[in-house]
């Protein structure tokens, strides 16, 4: 049901994307009608002359890659934030390491291990890729993880321990319930790190010849400008639309955390 505030929320939304691409057509055509830079009308003849067809083809493989690193990121995140609050004296070495892999470039990051993988994965998926996308959502499911863990009534805690409890039992019946908002808003943030770091895996392994990363380089290469904006927004709308749904998700599983009833 839409409520007056829901529906305010929509209309804010729609009208910022109305002005937002108001500015860009005229910006276009008038302040930096030099720059080659598409208006809108030219990205819509592009998305039409290149069809359905190709951008399914080389966005299945992007998120396949994505889909693959942000599921083995996310998971040993949650198994590492778990371990932190069982055995609290390892949560030093853990936050050492997740800070490590979120201060390692990239571009330093992903020539080695290029050379670690010769051969794609099966089915044309970039290795180099998953890894990237899984190594870009590590650190911040692990603290938004930690951070929900923490954030729960000590109260809940100490009836548990009362009742004979272990730290395992105040794990799973008070921390991890309490939670679960924590945690899928992590997972929102994940969603479109998990696609930039696969996006820019493929970037730079120049062995994958179907995905948006390679078309991105061909599209720069052959100066097809509007080709490359195509692309652009069309990241930008799975990025968003991966991040609605996790909203759409947790909203469900935890309604809790919008002051809804369960």
């Amino acid at each position: 049901m839409f409520t007056r505030d829901r529906m305010q929320t929509i209309g804010i939304g729609v009208a910022g994307f109305a002005i937002t691409i108001a500015l860009w057509w005229i910006i276009a055509e008038t302040v930096l009608a030099s720059s080659q830079i598409p208006t809108p009308p030219e990205i819509i003849d592009v998305f039409r002359e290149r069809g359905w067809d190709y951008y399914q083809r080389i966005f299945s493989i992007t998120l396949r890659e994505a889909l693959r690193g942000y599921l083995v990121g996310v998971v040993l995140a949650l198994v590492t934030a778990t371990l932190v609050l069982l055995v609290p004296f390892v949560e030093p070495i853990v936050m050492q390491f997740a800070v490590i892999t979120y201060c390692l470039p990239i571009v330093v990051l992903a020539p080695i291990l290029i050379t670690v993988h010769d051969i794609p994965i099966k089915g044309g998926l970039s290795p180099t890729a998953v890894d990237l996308a899984a190594v870009s959502v590590f650190f911040t499911t692990v603290v938004g993880a930690i951070l929900g863990f923490r954030q729960v009534d000590k109260s809940a805690l100490d009836v548990v321990e009362v009742y004979g409890g272990s730290r395992f039992q105040q794990f799973r019946r008070v921390r991890l319930v309490s939670a679960l908002p924590a945690i899928f808003t992590t997972l929102q943030i994940a969603a479109p790190a998990a696609f930039l770091g696969a996006l820019l895996g493929e970037y730079f392994d120049r062995h994958l010849e179907i995905g948006v990363g390679p078309s991105l380089i061909l599209s720069q290469n052959n100066r097809e400008t509007a080709l490359a904006w195509s692309l652009g927004i069309g990241c930008a709308v799975v990025s968003g639309l991966a991040y609605i749904v996790l909203g759409l998700i947790g909203r469900a599983i935890a309604p809790w955390s919008k002051g809804e009833a369960a």
